[in-house]
């Protein structure tokens, strides 16, 4: 009886010991698997983050570009304006007379107004043109890190003209 116990308890620890085997060897390949998937995802997030760091570098060209662009604006400002003033202040000087300034100092204000819209108009057209260039980076990111073109645009319809007929009047009814 004792070595029928003995051979009892010897298979019962097979078995035990095969399924620890089992049970080891099981997360482990789930281990092994998921750390081969999360390679693969990280590879594939190479070219990714390469196109990003590319918008990146063409970003802080626009940027800087068009801050050189709003920085020479503004030099052609503060010299057009100082050189307006010295111009303003030696027709002051030369004047005859009070008509003679204020009439000198509504054609420079008119002048001032120009000139301001001018200069507006500049300032709006680089930071319109900046604008158009961070829009052009962004889709063509976007287009490189999803693999997906953006939508076209619609074409507009050209309405076509219908060819006019001849209408047939009706005869005149008679009573």
């Amino acid at each position: 009886m004792a070595s029928k116990i003995r051979d009892f308890v010897k298979e019962q620890g097979q078995i035990l010991a095969e399924q620890a085997s089992k049970l080891r060897a099981g997360p482990m390949k789930a281990a092994r698997t998921a750390t081969a998937r999360s390679a693969a995802r990280i590879k594939a997030l190479k070219d990714p983050i390469r196109a990003v760091s590319r918008s990146s570098v063409k970003l802080t060209a626009i940027s800087q570009s068009t801050a050189a662009r709003l920085i020479q604006l503004q030099e052609q400002l503060v010299t057009s304006a100082l050189t307006d003033a010295a111009n303003q202040l030696e027709r002051a000087a030369r004047a005859d007379n009070v008509k003679d300034i204020v009439k000198d100092q509504s054609v420079v204000l008119r002048a001032t107004r120009e000139r301001i819209v001018s200069d507006i108009t500049q300032a709006v057209t680089i930071l319109r043109d900046a604008g158009g260039d961070v829009r052009k980076v962004a889709t063509h990111t976007y287009d490189s890190v999803t693999g997906k073109a953006a939508p076209a645009a619609p074409k507009a319809r050209q309405a076509r003209r219908k060819a006019k007929r001849a209408v047939r009047k009706a005869p005149a009814r008679r009573k």
